[in-house]
């Protein structure tokens, strides 16, 4: 690939993240003015890709979920990936699957254009959706990003869900709506929620001049009444600077008033903003 796509998600296969995943493609819908009809049929054929990780693709461990969402104009590709089993788990292929019902076949490949089942290197299944997205508004497309993927400091495989997403209107509609849905699986009052996608809104929108490279990243931890937000990769020097340009009249700085610490971390040369959120009530 010669770019990154336009949103990855990294989430594990618990049916909880299904509905982030739905979340972000209602915020892409949004954001290129996808109609209702080609918005039911992604989500429809998406979920059947993601629900068969879910159910198939792991041990009673589980492992991880990769989603990528490339917006190509007239189509729109969705790329749903597991490092599992893969097709030929019980020596069975993707056709003998979809005789039992396992793999929601039928279902995908009516809603797609055309759809690719492969067992990448690595192991896993990969399904390579490609939906017909006509009168869409195209958006500018993210060049070759010399951070391949984005890196982020300190981030030691504890996140809840990590997400990639570019260009920064696309991040406005993405990002507060996927944080909207961590806090309340962290339990944080209607209150704080509210709060949480008041920050992401001013992260989002003050961010575009920090990034160092083209997309934006974060990275969330959720814990019991607490999340942990990683954003970046940042222009090295650029993360207090994002702080202070966060500052609405009235609420002073957003993202200082709304979380409840925040740090500045490095790697590579690029800054790493952690901010901690907290609801004790």
């Amino acid at each position: 690939m010669d770019r990154l796509p336009n949103v990855r998600l990294d989430v594990s296969n618990g049916p909880e993240n299904v509905l982030l995943v739905r979340e972000t493609l209602m915020g892409v819908a949004e954001t290129v003015g996808l109609d209702d009809g080609g918005l039911c049929d992604i989500r429809t054929a998406v979920t059947e890709a993601c629900n068969n990780v879910v159910l198939h693709a792991y041990s009673a461990d589980g492992g991880p979920l990769e989603v990528e969402i490339e917006l190509l104009g007239e189509a729109t590709h969705v790329t749903v990936r597991d490092h599992g089993e893969g097709l030929g788990r019980d020596s069975r292929s993707a056709e003998e699957a979809e005789e039992d019902g396992g793999i929601g076949l039928p279902a995908i490949r009516a809603l797609t254009r055309s759809v690719e089942f492969a067992e990448p290197p690595g192991g896993g299944t990969k399904v390579s959706m490609l939906f017909a997205t006509p009168g869409v508004r195209a958006l500018a497309q993210p060049p070759a990003d010399p951070l391949d993927p984005p890196v982020l400091a300190e981030v030691d495989g504890s996140a809840t869900a990590t997400v990639s997403v570019a260009p920064g209107e696309l991040a406005q509609a993405v990002i507060p709506r996927m944080l909207c849905m961590l806090a309340a699986r962290a339990r944080f009052s209607t209150d704080r929620i509210s709060e949480s996608q008041l920050l992401a809104d001013a992260l989002v929108a003050h961010a575009a001049g920090s990034l160092s490279g083209t997309h934006l990243t974060m990275a969330v931890r959720v814990e019991p009444r607490a999340m942990q937000l990683r954003v970046g990769p940042l222009i090295a020097g650029c993360a207090e600077r994002l702080l202070v340009d966060s500052d609405v009249q009235g609420l002073g700085r957003v993202l200082e008033t709304l979380a409840d610490s925040h740090r500045v971390s490095s790697v590579d040369s690029h800054d790493t903003l952690t901010l901690q959120l907290r609801d004790p009530h």
